[in-house]
């Protein structure tokens, strides 16, 4: 099993940067694809971004050139950068991973193997 934990989620100006981080307990994150999904009330879940074992990278058109998606093997952490925020980029943020490693990046939540439990971002004046 591989339980995943998301954070850094909260409140912040429209304009404003966030970094989320999505962090593993008992197992490694490094063998793994990982993806960032949100979901705002009322809507679907959506595929943010996503990145491979050698960082292959990918984006929803809605995000590109806001967000970074990254990974750190020594800390076993991948990170979401956010900047340019807007009241629509609220929603619940979700990391998920999926197996195995050598897959390419997607943004389609049902090829995931493995869910957070979330992190709120609120993007408001």
């Amino acid at each position: 099993q591989l339980q995943l934990v998301e954070s850094g989620g909260g409140l912040v100006q429209p304009g404003g940067s966030l970094r989320l981080s999505c962090a593993a307990s008992e197992r490694t994150l490094n063998n793994t694809v990982i993806g960032w999904f949100r979901q705002a009330p009322g809507k679907e879940r959506e595929g943010v971004s996503s990145i491979n074992y050698i960082s292959t990278t990918k984006y929803a058109d809605s995000v590109k050139g806001r967000f970074t998606i990254s990974r750190d093997n020594a800390k076993d952490t991948v990170y979401l950068q956010m900047i340019s925020l807007k009241p629509d980029d609220t929603a619940v943020y979700y990391c998920a991973a999926r197996e195995p490693f050598y897959f390419s990046p997607s943004l389609n939540a049902a090829s995931y193997d493995y869910w957070g439990q979330g992190t709120q971002v609120t993007v408001s004046s």
